[in-house]
C-alpha cells in the first residue's frame, strides 16, 4: 500500500474506487466496506483509495472540546489498512481551509482532479464540505457531470459501524479490552517508548518498564491491572501492565507501566508495543509497599493462570 501525506503526493488514477472514512479502529464494520472496496476495485480494473483525515476533523472544526480519544494513531491504522489490501492511502491534513471547501469544489477539486475518482463507495449519510452542506444529492448531480459511478452503504451498516466505534470505546474506557478485541477483530495495543521512572518496583521485586505515549490524541484503558504480551524489535514476552496514579506512593500523575517476566534487560529509549489481552483487577491504595508486594504477587500469578488457558 502506498501512502500520502498530501494531495501534491499523489498522483491522479485512471480508474479510482474510493471511499472516505475517519475508519477509526478499523473494526468489523470497517474490514466489510474495506473489502468491497478492494472487490470493487478488482472486479473493474481499478485501484483502491482510502481517503482518511488527520487530525480528526471534529478537533478542528470544535478545538474547544478535545475530549475525543482515537482508538488507533494515524501509524497503526495505517499499518491495519495495508493488511487489508488496500492500494492506496491519502491521509489528508485537516485544516479550516479544507473544511472550507463547497461540495462542488471537494467534488471536482479532490475526488476528480487530484484522485481521478470512476467509483465511490459511502454511507447513504455522508456529509462533506463547508458546513456538511453536501450529501448524495450533490454527488449523485456530480456523478452525471463527472462520469463516476456511486454505491451506497445501506443504513443499517452505517448504524452498526457507528455503534461499533461507540461501543470499542465504551469498552476500553471500562477496562475490557477482551471485549473490545471482540468488536475490533484483533486486541487493541499501546505503541510507546521506555522512559525512566522512579525505580520503585525494582525495590520490591517487580521492575516496570514506564512507557510514554507520544500521541495525546491515542485512547488509554481504564485504571487497572491487565494481562499483556509487549512486543520489542519482532520478539514477543509475557507480562502485565499497570494504567494508573499509583495511590499507594500517593502518585500525582497517570502512569503506564509494564512488568516484563523472565526479563532484566536496561530498554529505556526503546520502542515496545504493549497488547492487552484481559482487565485482572482494578487499581486500588494499600497500606503499604509490602501489602503491595504480596498483591502483584498474587496479579503475576492470575496472569500465568491466563496465559495457561490460552490455546
Amino acid at each position: 500500500m502506498k501512502i500520502y501525506n498530501h494531495f501534491s503526493e499523489f498522483k491522479r488514477l485512471n480508474n479510482a474506487v474510493v471511499t472516505i472514512g475517519t475508519f477509526d479502529g478499523v473494526h468489523y464494520g470497517h474490514q466489510k466496506i474495506i473489502k468491497r472496496l478492494c472487490e470493487l476495485a478488482k472486479a473493474t480494473g481499478g485501484e483502491s483509495v482510502i481517503l482518511t483525515f488527520f487530525p480528526h476533523p471534529r478537533l478542528i472544526i470544535d478545538p474547544e472540546n478535545q475530549d475525543l480519544k482515537m482508538i488507533n494513531t494515524i501509524n497503526e491504522k495505517a499499518k491495519i489498512l495495508a493488511g487489508l489490501g488496500v492500494d492506496h492511502l491519502i491521509i489528508t491534513p485537516f485544516t479550516r481551509d479544507f473544511s472550507n471547501l463547497s461540495p462542488s469544489e471537494y467534488i471536482k477539486n479532490i475526488l476528480v482532479d487530484t484522485i481521478g475518482i470512476k467509483h465511490l463507495i459511502v454511507g447513504y449519510d455522508h456529509r462533506f464540505g463547508k458546513d456538511r452542506a453536501g450529501g448524495m444529492p450533490e454527488l449523485e448531480a456530480e456523478a452525471k457531470t463527472y462520469d463516476y459511478k456511486i454505491e451506497v452503504i445501506p443504513e443499517q451498516d452505517i448504524n452498526d459501524v457507528a455503534v461499533s466505534s461507540t461501543k470499542i470505546r465504551s469498552a476500553l474506557l471500562s477496562g475490557k479490552v477482551a471485549l473490545a478485541a471482540k468488536y475490533l477483530g484483533y486486541n487493541f495495543s499501546l505503541f510507546g517508548r521506555v522512559i525512566k521512572g522512579d525505580k520503585i518496583g525494582r525495590t520490591i521485586g517487580f521492575p516496570t518498564a514506564n512507557i510514554f505515549i507520544e500521541e495525546t490524541y491515542k485512547l488509554i484503558p481504564s485504571d487497572g491491572i491487565y494481562a499483556v504480551t509487549v512486543d520489542m524489535d519482532g520478539q514477543p514476552f509475557k507480562g502485565m501492565a499497570y494504567i494508573g496514579q499509583r495511590p499507594t506512593i500517593n502518585g500525582m500523575t497517570r502512569n503506564i507501566e509494564v512488568n516484563i517476566f523472565d526479563f532484566n534487560q536496561e530498554i529505556y529509549g526503546q520502542d515496545i508495543t504493549m497488547t492487552f489481552l484481559q482487565f485482572l483487577r482494578d487499581d486500588v491504595k494499600f497500606t503499604g509497599l509490602e501489602a503491595l508486594k504480596v498483591q502483584l504477587q498474587k496479579d503475576k500469578e492470575d496472569t500465568l493462570a491466563y496465559f495457561n488457558t490460552l490455546p
